[in-house]
């Protein structure tokens, strides 16, 4: 959620740095709302100020003048209790509305429309020249009878597959080697819930304004006043970021940095007739998620190495991938700041090939954590009083993938494909395979 305070400091320079996104709606009507319900605050302060005062008066005055002031005092009471009333319905429609901005973007991400403004920072490996018309994931798989569009869509409809044989092991295989990267690295693994309720999705910003990418679910007989929906998680980030969710923090432990392996289910509701073939665009994938929690100062420098986490894992695999600083037109929801990691594709296009996102790594700002009330307390300076003890403030979370499983799984079938169908495994990731050098047709 947006900092409301910052918004009434300033309110200039707040709608400034937001409309650096473009279009938000109802912007305009927030910072209306913010504005109506601080004057509402200051007059209802400034009444009650004088109604003290007449109360002290009271003290003094002779029976005549105390009839006189108990009626001025109900007038008083009548007029605080409509400015009151009006604070707090503006404050209800204030947060209702501000719940559904996104979040300002910092003063260093580039200014854009859409993909088109984003930034190449770094490449990392070239494309290697195949000698051969490069073969896209489709085919390769189904060459070698290890991937089921069909009979995935006869059980479940469109968007899902079946992986087989050793497609499904080089699957299971991959999210093992990621996690163990991260695991090495000092990572706490998470095992998440895959359903969540509404405020665990509304803290890390899926709700309300991206309900229709959600798959709701209700279970059991109908109750007497309806049922309390789940909900299936787009990302393992919604319940491991909502972990600390109404918890306050010490300064002291951050960064944490956890990292979970889940299935992840997305409606894929504004995505019609995008990447249809295939697995890069499913409704039921699985993924490898790094998640935050750090202090303003640490954030960048965690977001850094979320990055590098990334990229060093597909260098691994021999993977050949590019680092893009995200524009202010095309970042997510509750993003401060986003780089994405894209890696080459041969077999898209037409066997032209392609860069294509296989993780997003993101700093949320306190967007996230002031929807989640998620805050730390700094720590205190030696010999500070406890009650002039700094008080608790919203922390910053982060999250990247670490990476996507199936999209990592098409980038080595594509990049490592052989010219008689094969696919190679890279050294790195052979002892997760039980040695296996290269799936072939059996």
């Amino acid at each position: 959620m947006i900092d409301l305070r910052a918004l009434e400091t300033d309110p200039v320079a707040f709608e400034t740095r937001l409309r650096r996104r473009g279009d938000v709606q109802n912007l305009g009507e927030v910072v209306r709302l913010a504005k109506e319900r601080k004057d509402a605050i200051r007059a209802a302060q400034s009444l009650q100020e004088t109604r003290n005062q007449l109360n002290e008066g009271m003290k003094k005055a002779t029976p005549e003048e105390r009839e006189a002031k108990r009626a001025e005092l109900r007038e008083l009471g009548d007029r605080l209790k409509a400015l009151e009333t009006e604070a707090k319905d503006k404050d209800e429609a204030l947060q209702a509305l501000a719940m559904g901005l996104p979040n300002p973007p910092r003063d260093d991400v580039p200014e854009g429309s859409d993909e088109h403004g984003n930034v190449e920072v770094r490449r990392v490996m070239e494309p290697r020249p195949l000698g051969f018309a490069a073969k896209d994931h489709v085919d390769l798989l189904e060459g070698l009878g290890l991937l089921d569009s069909a009979r995935a869509a006869k059980v479940s409809g469109a968007r899902f597959a079946f992986l087989k044989g050793a497609a499904a092991r080089l699957e299971r295989a991959l999210a093992t080697f990621m996690l163990d990267h991260h695991l090495n690295l000092g990572d706490t693994e998470m095992a998440p819930p895959l359903l969540v309720n509404a405020e665990s999705m509304t803290g890390t910003g899926q709700l309300p304004k991206f309900a229709d990418d959600a798959f709701g679910v209700t279970f059991g007989m109908p109750k007497e006043g309806g049922q309390t929906p789940l909900f299936l998680i787009p990302t393992s980030e919604v319940p491991v970021t909502n972990y600390y969710a109404d918890e306050i923090l010490d300064e002291a432990d951050l960064p944490l940095r956890l990292v979970a392996y889940s299935a992840c289910f997305r409606a894929e509701a504004g995505s019609a007739g995008r990447d249809t073939r295939g697995l890069i665009r499913q409704h039921q994938f699985t993924k490898v998620e790094m998640v935050r929690f750090a202090t303003p100062a640490q954030a960048m420098s965690e977001l850094d190495l979320m990055v590098q986490r990334a990229s060093d894992i597909m260098t691994k695999l021999e993977l050949p991938h590019r680092v893009m600083l995200l524009c202010t037109g095309d970042m997510g929801f509750s993003s401060e700041k986003t780089f994405d990691l894209e890696v080459w594709l041969p077999g898209q296009n037409d066997g032209a090939g392609a860069y294509r996102e296989i993780s997003s790594c993101s700093s949320c700002g306190s967007h996230q954590a002031r929807r989640a009330k998620i805050r730390f307390r700094p720590t205190a300076a030696p010999g500070t009083d406890a009650k002039k003890a700094p008080k608790p403030e919203p922390l910053v979370t982060l999250n990247g993938s670490g990476l996507a499983v199936g999209r990592t799984l098409i980038a080595l079938v594509e990049n490592h494909q052989q010219p008689d169908g094969s696919i190679a495994i890279p050294k790195a990731l052979q002892p997760y395979m039980g040695g296996l050098e290269r799936i072939s047709a059996t």
